[in-house]
């Protein structure tokens, strides 16, 4: 096994668990909070994904997905086009709403091929490429990877968790906007 083998496999288990948490759930369940000041699956899910997605189109050069294929204005957000949900307040993490899943899906789906591209023409030597030198020490490709894949799990597993509290009724409420 490669590492770029090891990467893509961290990969799909995100694509997983992203697929299975919004399985059979409608637009309005996903902006469901559980409490105040917290966050919904449809945040949560969209922000993993910007996040996947700015990083990744970095470290390759590339331009980003949320604009090269027109998912800003799909998704229609009253944001800047270069939020990705970092330090958002609870009134911008409520304007998260979707029509459809399939909107959801198919930026995910969008961000994932896009990924999986680029990591698999991925060699071990260029893991130690330094992609971001505004910390200390620099942060290298094969860091970077593997903090998207946490950021990306930690957040897929709450979208998880939430996906529970709201299906199994323990007291979550619609969004109050």
């Amino acid at each position: 096994m490669t590492s770029a083998d090891l990467l893509l496999d961290a990969f799909e288990r995100i694509r997983e668990v992203f697929h299975q948490v919004v399985e059979d759930l409608t637009p309005e369940m996903l902006v469901i909070q559980i409490a105040p000041e917290t966050n919904s699956i449809a945040w949560l899910l969209w922000h993993l994904t910007r996040v996947q997605d700015h990083h990744i189109a970095d470290a390759a050069g590339t331009e980003q997905i949320w604009t090269a294929q027109g998912w800003y204005e799909r998704f229609g957000l009253p944001f800047e086009v270069s939020a990705t949900g970092y330090g958002q307040r609870i009134e911008q993490v409520q304007a998260v709403r979707v029509g459809t899943v399939d909107l959801l899906t198919g930026y995910f789906d969008a961000v994932h091929a896009q990924t999986c591209r680029y990591i698999g023409g991925l060699a071990n030597p260029d893991l130690d490429r330094v992609v971001d030198r505004s910390w200390n020490p620099p942060v290298t490709l094969g860091v970077r990877l593997v903090s998207i894949i946490a950021d990306d799990l930690q957040h897929a597993g709450q979208a998880a968790f939430l996906r529970g509290a709201i299906l199994s009724g323990s007291g979550a409420t619609p969004i109050q906007t």
